[in-house]
This record gives structure tokens, sequence and C-alpha cells, in this order.
């Protein structure tokens, strides 16, 4: 993961609403749809950015996906932005 994709991807409002979705809990893209002013498309593109950066995991139950916060992806987020706090 490139932390530079992570911080693209966590600029967008809309990404960061959903992240703080996905923190109450897994949730589907109609679940998550239902809290945005967007389209449920535009919700799959979001996601989309948000997995491709590694800040949330996709698995596949039945027809639906359930989408997840991603740790590891955080965590390398966490551990880069700390060396600024060490001084």
């Amino acid at each position: 993961m490139m932390f530079s994709d992570a911080f693209m991807a966590i600029a967008d409002p809309n990404r960061r609403h959903l992240l703080e979705e996905l923190r109450r809990g897994p949730k589907t893209v109609n679940e998550l749809a239902a809290g945005l002013p967007v389209s449920r498309p535009a919700v799959s593109q979001h996601l989309k950015v948000l997995l491709d950066a590694g800040l949330v995991n996709a698995k596949a139950e039945g027809t639906r996906r359930v989408y997840t916060v991603s740790n590891p992806g955080f965590l390398k987020l966490n551990i880069w932005l700390d060396q600024f706090w060490q001084a």
C-alpha cells in the first residue's frame, strides 16, 4: 500500500463517512448507501478506492459483499504518522 493512496482515499468526506460506519461493524453496500446522499453505484466506487488503498476488506456472503475496516491498513498509517509525534 502506498501512503499517498491511503491519504487520498480518506481525503473524501463520503469515504470518511463510510469508514466511520464500518468502524461500528460490518455492512453491505446497501446498508452503507442508506446513510449517504449518493447513489449505490457511487458508494461502490468509493468502497473500491478504500479497498485499493488497503483500508477496507470485502467478503462475499452469497450474492452480497460485506465490508469491514482493515486493521492492518490503518496500522500502517498509524505507524507512519507516529514518527511525527516522536521528537
